[in-house]
Order: structure tokens, then sequence, then C-alpha cells
């Protein structure tokens, strides 16, 4: 009996050190929502690591889903003044990724017999938002209104952004912040009116950014 809550005793006490081992080799998450980690000055943003995702409604049915990828932009950021913040993204429409490769090719697409293109045609400008104003609501959280220019059009938008964290990016040691945001905008004021509204003109946008610290 002695020997059995010996043995018993020894198993638990070496699960016991292997368990604190692993706890202390954990790696650390570099970023946190930490808002006294963040650091005032211009940063731009890390282009391989932030999207802007979009979802439209199909027939009212289901949603297209997609995604804009290769994202370049700058922010001035002073966490002492949020509201004094600064944005200019641009977002390349060409970059665009659709599941279907049909659906890709539709977006993308010249207009048949020299009409307009029924979305954005093989060669858009980038996207481009520029910020007007920022309003801080709370700790971790702001709306931020600015002018996106699109398909040759410019109007407002309005963005619910919330602090996602900051910290040291381990791969190249640069101060990083980022962010997630949602918007919604009605894509015919920006002249992309295709099958609207049998499919959605309202767009979701949700966007995923990570800006680094120059």
């Amino acid at each position: 009996m002695k020997k059995t809550i010996i043995a018993a005793a020894l198993a638990a006490s070496g699960t016991l050190a292997v368990t604190g081992i692993s706890a202390q080799e954990r790696p650390q998450i570099p970023g946190t929502t930490d808002v006294s980690r963040v650091e005032a000055g211009t940063y731009a943003l890390d282009p391989a690591h932030t999207l802007v995702g979009w979802r439209v409604s199909h027939f009212g049915f289901n949603d297209y889903l997609g995604v804009f990828g290769d994202i370049e932009g700058t922010m001035t950021l002073d966490p002492a003044n949020i509201e004094a913040s600064e944005f200019d993204i641009a977002i390349p429409i060409t970059s665009v990724a659709v599941p279907s490769a049909e659906l890709r090719d539709h977006l993308l697409r010249p207009g048949q017999d020299g009409a307009e293109p029924d979305f954005f045609g093989p060669d858009p400008d980038a996207a481009r938002f520029v910020s007007t104003s920022v309003r801080q609501t709370s700790d971790t959280t702001a709306v931020v209104t600015g002018q996106l220019t699109m398909n040759g059009e410019t109007g407002p938008v309005t963005m619910l952004v919330e602090f996602s964290g900051a910290g040291q990016n381990p791969m190249n040691q640069k101060s990083t912040v980022g962010f997630h945001a949602r918007a919604t905008i009605d894509r015919t004021q920006w002249g992309i009116d295709y099958a609207a509204p049998i499919v959605g003109a309202e767009v979701d946008l949700d966007i995923s950014a990570a800006f680094e610290r120059q």
C-alpha cells in the first residue's frame, strides 16, 4: 500500500514539474491590448498583415465574400491626443481575392463592346481613404471619418475602430499597433451599380490593420 502511495506521489510531482516547465517555456504573445504600450509617432501599414474584407448580399440568399490585400498607408498617432490622429490608406483593387476565379474575372474584366465595366475594369486605380476626423469613444475605440476615393468617385465613409494590440514585432523589432475596424458603404455612390439591389448595394467592410512605427 505504501509503495502504491509513494508511486502515485512521484507521478504527481513529475506531472507538476513538467507542467511548470511547459508554462515557463511557453512564449509570450508580443501584442496585448494595453494602451500604455502605444508609442507616439509616424507609422506605416504592414501590407503583408493588413486586410480589408468585404461582404455583399447575393440575391438575398447568401453573401459573396472577398478580401483586398497588399494595402499601404500611413498613420500619425499620439496616444495623448488620439483625436489628432491621421490616416492615409491605399487599397489596390487588383489585389482582390475571392474563391471563384469566374467572379474575380467579372470584377476586373473590361466592359463589353466599349461599354463601361460592370465593376472595376482591368486596370483600376487603387482606392484611397484619407481621414478627416477622429472621435475617441473609449480608451480603446474611436469613430474615424474620412473620404474614400474609388472608381473615380469620392465620398464620405465612417468607420468604427477598435484598438486590438500593441507591442514589438519579434520578426523585425518594430513597435507595432493593431486595429480592427468596421464600416458599411453603398457601392452605388461610387458608380458600382451593377445588378443593384438584386446583388446588394450595401457592402460590409471588415478591416484588420497592423501599423509599424517608422
